[in-house]
Protein backbone atom coordinates (compact mmCIF):
# COMPACT_ATOMS: atom_id res chain seq x y z
CA UNK A 1 0.00 0.00 0.00
CA UNK A 2 1.25 3.28 -0.86
CA UNK A 3 1.11 5.61 2.32
CA UNK A 4 1.40 9.19 1.64
CA UNK A 5 2.63 10.87 5.21
CA UNK A 6 2.01 14.63 5.62
CA UNK A 7 3.05 16.39 8.46
CA UNK A 8 1.04 19.14 9.61
CA UNK A 9 1.44 22.70 9.11
CA UNK A 10 3.00 24.96 11.12
CA UNK A 11 1.25 25.08 14.83
CA UNK A 12 0.92 28.60 16.55
CA UNK A 13 3.43 28.34 19.13
CA UNK A 14 6.46 30.26 20.15
CA UNK A 15 10.01 28.54 18.35
CA UNK A 16 12.18 26.69 21.31
CA UNK A 17 9.05 25.57 22.73
CA UNK A 18 7.97 21.67 23.19
CA UNK A 19 4.52 21.19 22.16
CA UNK A 20 4.51 17.14 21.05
CA UNK A 21 0.90 16.63 22.61
CA UNK A 22 -0.55 20.17 22.89
CA UNK A 23 -3.67 20.81 21.37
CA UNK A 24 -2.23 23.34 19.41
CA UNK A 25 -3.84 25.50 16.17
CA UNK A 26 -2.12 25.43 12.84
CA UNK A 27 -0.75 28.97 11.72
CA UNK A 28 -3.63 30.17 9.50
CA UNK A 29 -1.12 31.71 6.32
CA UNK A 30 0.58 27.66 6.43
CA UNK A 31 -2.36 26.05 6.58
CA UNK A 32 -3.12 27.48 3.62
CA UNK A 33 0.20 27.07 1.88
CA UNK A 34 -0.01 23.28 3.08
CA UNK A 35 -3.67 23.08 1.45
CA UNK A 36 -2.35 25.03 -2.10
CA UNK A 37 0.75 22.96 -2.05
CA UNK A 38 -1.17 19.49 -1.70
CA UNK A 39 -3.82 20.13 -4.16
CA UNK A 40 -1.06 21.16 -7.27
CA UNK A 41 1.65 18.58 -6.03
CA UNK A 42 2.09 16.28 -8.71
CA UNK A 43 2.36 17.31 -12.16
CA UNK A 44 0.99 15.07 -15.06
CA UNK A 45 3.13 15.41 -18.37
CA UNK A 46 4.92 18.06 -19.18
CA UNK A 47 3.92 20.13 -16.51
CA UNK A 48 1.49 22.48 -17.88
CA UNK A 49 -1.09 20.54 -15.37
CA UNK A 50 -1.21 19.96 -12.50
CA UNK A 51 -3.11 16.98 -9.64
CA UNK A 52 -3.97 16.97 -6.38
CA UNK A 53 -1.34 14.71 -3.95
CA UNK A 54 -3.97 13.32 -2.64
CA UNK A 55 -6.91 12.04 -5.50
CA UNK A 56 -10.49 12.36 -3.69
CA UNK A 57 -11.08 8.71 -3.74
CA UNK A 58 -7.75 8.49 -1.35
CA UNK A 59 -8.80 7.13 2.37
CA UNK A 60 -7.76 9.98 4.32
CA UNK A 61 -6.28 9.65 8.08
CA UNK A 62 -5.10 12.18 11.08
CA UNK A 63 -4.27 12.63 14.30
CA UNK A 64 -6.88 14.27 16.16
CA UNK A 65 -4.50 17.19 17.20
CA UNK A 66 -6.08 20.42 16.01
CA UNK A 67 -2.85 21.08 13.27
CA UNK A 68 -3.24 17.98 11.88
CA UNK A 69 -7.42 17.57 12.02
CA UNK A 70 -7.53 21.30 10.53
CA UNK A 71 -5.84 20.33 7.56
CA UNK A 72 -7.31 16.83 7.51
CA UNK A 73 -10.99 17.89 7.52
CA UNK A 74 -9.89 20.78 4.36
CA UNK A 75 -9.07 17.70 2.15
CA UNK A 76 -11.62 15.42 2.78
CA UNK A 77 -13.58 13.46 5.38
CA UNK A 78 -10.83 11.83 7.69
CA UNK A 79 -10.31 9.09 9.87
CA UNK A 80 -9.31 10.58 12.94
CA UNK A 81 -7.29 8.06 15.00
CA UNK A 82 -5.32 9.13 18.74
CA UNK A 83 -2.86 6.67 17.71
CA UNK A 84 -1.21 9.12 15.17
CA UNK A 85 -0.83 11.73 17.77
CA UNK A 86 2.67 13.36 18.86
CA UNK A 87 4.28 11.93 21.70
CA UNK A 88 2.99 13.22 25.10
CA UNK A 89 6.15 14.99 26.69
CA UNK A 90 4.49 15.32 29.96
CA UNK A 91 5.36 18.28 32.00
CA UNK A 92 7.58 19.67 29.09
CA UNK A 93 5.05 20.54 27.46
CA UNK A 94 4.47 24.00 26.62
CA UNK A 95 7.45 24.74 28.48
CA UNK A 96 10.53 26.45 26.48
CA UNK A 97 13.51 23.71 25.65
CA UNK A 98 15.95 26.09 27.38
CA UNK A 99 14.10 25.67 30.74
CA UNK A 100 14.08 22.29 30.88
CA UNK A 101 16.67 21.03 32.88
CA UNK A 102 19.62 19.94 31.25
CA UNK A 103 19.86 16.82 33.29
CA UNK A 104 16.28 15.90 31.95
CA UNK A 105 17.20 16.37 28.88
CA UNK A 106 20.86 14.21 29.31
CA UNK A 107 18.48 11.45 31.16
CA UNK A 108 16.40 11.41 27.98
CA UNK A 109 19.27 10.82 25.39
CA UNK A 110 20.84 8.15 27.33
CA UNK A 111 17.64 6.13 26.83
CA UNK A 112 15.84 7.45 23.81
CA UNK A 113 13.52 4.63 24.39
CA UNK A 114 12.49 3.80 27.80
CA UNK A 115 12.92 7.56 29.64
CA UNK A 116 9.72 9.57 29.89
CA UNK A 117 10.44 13.12 29.13
CA UNK A 118 8.36 15.14 31.62
CA UNK A 119 7.24 12.10 32.86
CA UNK A 120 4.86 11.40 29.42
CA UNK A 121 5.12 8.39 27.04
CA UNK A 122 8.06 6.97 25.88
CA UNK A 123 9.50 6.41 22.38
CA UNK A 124 8.73 2.63 22.82
CA UNK A 125 4.51 3.53 23.76
CA UNK A 126 4.30 5.71 21.20
CA UNK A 127 5.77 3.38 18.66
CA UNK A 128 3.40 0.61 20.12
CA UNK A 129 0.38 2.67 19.12
CA UNK A 130 1.85 4.19 15.71
CA UNK A 131 2.85 0.21 14.85
CA UNK A 132 -1.17 -1.10 16.07
CA UNK A 133 -2.13 1.87 13.64
CA UNK A 134 0.27 0.27 10.84
CA UNK A 135 -0.99 -3.01 10.97
CA UNK A 136 -4.77 -1.98 11.26
CA UNK A 137 -4.22 0.26 7.79
CA UNK A 138 -2.53 -2.60 6.03
CA UNK A 139 -5.25 -5.00 6.57
CA UNK A 140 -7.42 -2.36 4.35
CA UNK A 141 -8.03 -2.90 0.70
CA UNK A 142 -6.92 0.28 -0.53
CA UNK A 143 -4.31 0.64 -2.97
CA UNK A 144 -3.06 3.57 -1.35
CA UNK A 145 -4.03 5.60 2.02
CA UNK A 146 -2.94 9.47 3.11
CA UNK A 147 -1.98 10.24 6.63
CA UNK A 148 -2.25 13.77 8.23
CA UNK A 149 0.62 13.42 11.03
CA UNK A 150 3.18 15.11 13.41
CA UNK A 151 7.40 14.38 12.39
CA UNK A 152 7.34 11.77 15.50
CA UNK A 153 5.11 9.67 14.14
CA UNK A 154 6.30 10.12 10.42
CA UNK A 155 9.96 9.09 11.88
CA UNK A 156 7.91 6.14 13.33
CA UNK A 157 6.30 4.69 10.27
CA UNK A 158 9.01 5.33 8.24
CA UNK A 159 11.54 3.23 10.61
CA UNK A 160 8.49 0.63 10.84
CA UNK A 161 9.36 -0.01 6.92
CA UNK A 162 12.60 -2.38 7.95
CA UNK A 163 10.44 -4.91 9.97
CA UNK A 164 12.46 -4.53 13.00
CA UNK A 165 11.53 -5.80 16.77
CA UNK A 166 9.93 -3.28 18.16
CA UNK A 167 12.71 -1.61 20.55
CA UNK A 168 14.88 -1.85 17.67
CA UNK A 169 12.04 0.18 15.37
CA UNK A 170 11.71 2.51 18.72
CA UNK A 171 15.18 3.67 18.69
CA UNK A 172 15.99 4.27 14.85
CA UNK A 173 13.02 6.44 14.67
CA UNK A 174 14.62 8.18 17.94
CA UNK A 175 17.79 8.09 16.78
CA UNK A 176 16.47 9.81 13.03
CA UNK A 177 17.51 13.46 12.70
CA UNK A 178 14.45 15.52 12.69
CA UNK A 179 13.97 16.50 9.34
CA UNK A 180 10.44 16.75 7.86
CA UNK A 181 9.18 20.29 6.94
CA UNK A 182 5.50 21.44 7.76
CA UNK A 183 3.09 20.35 5.08
CA UNK A 184 5.80 18.05 3.60
CA UNK A 185 4.90 14.76 2.15
CA UNK A 186 6.92 12.02 2.41
CA UNK A 187 5.61 8.42 0.47
CA UNK A 188 6.24 4.91 1.72
CA UNK A 189 5.72 1.89 -0.13
CA UNK A 190 4.61 -0.07 2.73
CA UNK A 191 3.31 -4.39 3.03
CA UNK A 192 2.27 -6.46 6.17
Amino acid sequence: MRLILIRHPQPLVAPGVCYGSSDLPAEPKDLERVLAELRTSASIGSGKAHAPLIPDDTPLYASPLLRCAALAHRLGTPVLDARLAEMDFGAWELRSWDDIPRAEVDAWAADLVHYRPGGGENVLLVAARVAAFRAELLRQPHAQAAIICHAGTIRLLTALQAGLPLHETALLAAASPHKTAYGEAVILEASA
